[in-house]
């Protein structure tokens, strides 16, 4: 038998559905209990233009992906992992601590440089 699916916390990312297509994503702020015994006030940041904060009142299996609907429309909330972080062909392991990787940082400037001219004067 497979155990249920995670709950979603605060901090968390969810993909939110609406009628079974992706709509937005939201960051869960928020979760505190309602008066009702299983259900819960999620507070959720949406990642969408407008920036707006939200608070829907969610069961025990919604807060877990199960389907549900408002105003008649299907709605699912559905926990998203970041993906695996890849490594860069050319990363090196130090002898002195195995698996530790170094990684050369870039620097990148965001201001032009002044350039000078063959008469001697900045451009």
């Amino acid at each position: 038998m497979l155990g249920k699916a995670r709950a979603l916390e605060p901090y968390d990312l969810a993909l939110i559905h609406i009628e079974h297509k992706p709509a937005f994503f939201a960051r869960v702020e928020d979760i505190s209990p309602d008066h009702k015994r299983g259900w819960w006030h999620v507070k959720l940041f949406i990642l969408a233009l407008p920036l707006k904060v939200v608070t829907w009142i969610i069961d025990d299996e919604q807060i877990r992906g199960a389907e549900f609907t408002m105003g008649g429309t299907p709605v699912r909330l559905e926990k998203i992992h970041p993906p695996e972080e890849e490594e860069p062909e050319g990363t090196e392991t130090s002898p002195e601590t195995p698996g530790k990787v170094h990684k050369q940082a870039r620097i990148l400037t965001m201001h032009k440089k002044a350039v000078e001219t063959t008469e001697g004067e900045r451009a």
